[in-house]
């Protein structure tokens, strides 16, 4: 059976050319090669805490502390680097563990006291906020200590060569077309819906451009930033959990129906508790491309990451329902998130205004969402 496109598949690509059309004739910067490198460390931070609210959803949650979440873990980071003097790889080791087993308690009052977890991450956004400021002193902490450059800095500071830029851009398209023909026919050997084999072609031929020109604009300013290689590895490892795994048809079975998962001898607790230790992980490392982004652990970062992370979902057809998200429509939707953002950035457009367009946006990406699927 082939699945014909629908006006889904075509609405988030015209909205981000708009988005894009009218920051390049607002501000001429925009499109400039360092912008655009920029917009990328942006993009690759936004996406990667986007990938973890996708495993969150698609079983039908939430988590509203992300934003408090990544403050906390890599201010844990920040401190324990600059100010305690261990070792960056070890500090950083220490958050990435403490977002796990943070995030597993939070899914264990979720499914075993069977806490809302709208609730359960809203004491979290709190909780989380109070503890950052206690663990950095409401004071200002770099990341690094006399300018010294480590590996908690390094984060955000390095580039990859431009020649290896071009090999790796080269290998991401020939996994794109193996994993896109392997997974037509798995799916048509499975009597699954398959989509046309132009509309196949298409994606290949435009995602094949996109990550070439991704490459060509990054070595126009200092090459690949390490953060979208970052960004990279957890979008692939997720699409590889929620495509090709059996935890993953768990995740899509849970959102889908919860009590006939339960029925059919899905585990559907263990799933769930699952899903928030990764996000954890997630979270940690988000945490810690902002903070060595910005250079420092100050008292608003990750202020309404949670927004931008779920926005992000809904543009990219997620529903919150449960049950229906892809790892392609969170990252197009984190792009227009970036996006916007950034352009606003470069205009100059006040932090009120911003927090406007942002709420704007995800009230838009929701109407859209429920209108599309009564069709």
């Amino acid at each position: 059976m082939t699945r014909t496109a629908s006006i889904r598949d075509f609405s988030i690509a015209l909205a981000l050319l708009g988005i894009c059309g009218f920051f390049a004739v607002a501000e001429p910067n925009f499109l400039g090669s360092r912008n655009l490198s920029l917009l990328m460390t942006e993009l690759s931070i936004t996406a990667t805490l986007a990938m973890g609210m996708l495993l969150v959803i698609l079983p039908g949650h939430i988590d509203l502390s992300v934003g408090s979440g990544l403050a906390l873990l890599s201010g844990i980071a920040t401190v324990l680097t600059t100010k305690v003097g261990l070792p960056a790889p070890v500090a950083l080791g220490i958050g990435l563990v403490a977002g796990l087993v943070i995030w597993w308690g939070k899914g264990v009052l979720i499914v075993k006291e069977r806490i809302p977890a709208f609730i359960v991450t809203l004491a979290g956004l709190l909780v989380f906020r109070g503890l950052f400021w206690l663990v950095i002193q409401n004071q200002t902490v770099p990341v690094v200590a006399g300018g010294q450059t480590n590996l908690y800095s390094l984060i955000s500071t390095y580039y990859l060569p431009p020649l290896a830029g071009y090999a790796l851009g080269v290998g991401v398209i020939a996994a794109v077309v193996v994993a896109t023909v392997l997974g037509r026919r798995q799916r048509k050997a499975s009597g699954f819906e398959t989509e046309s084999g132009e509309a196949a072609f298409m994606k290949v031929f435009i995602a094949a451009q996109a990550v070439m020109l991704f490459v060509i604009v990054t070595n126009q300013f200092r090459g690949i930033p390490l953060p979208a290689i970052l960004f990279g590895l957890v979008a692939l490892g997720v699409y590889l959990l929620t495509q090709h795994t059996a935890f993953g048809r768990y995740l899509y079975a849970i959102g889908g129906n919860p009590e006939a998962a339960l029925v059919s001898g899905v585990p559907v607790g263990r799933v769930v508790i699952g899903a928030f230790a990764i996000m954890g992980a997630i979270v940690a490392v988000t945490g810690f491309m902002l903070t060595s982004y910005t250079g420092n652990s100050t008292t608003d970062i990750g202020e309404w990451m949670e927004l931008d992370a779920v926005a992000a979902c809904v543009i990219g057809g997620v529903s919150l329902r449960g049950g229906r998200g892809t790892v392609m429509g969170v990252l197009a939707g984190a792009l227009i998130m970036a996006t916007l953002l950034n352009g606003m950035t470069l205009m100059s457009v006040s932090p009120e205004y911003k927090l406007v367009v942002r709420g704007s946006v995800l009230l838009a990406a929701v109407w859209m969402d429920v209108r599309l699927g009564r069709q």
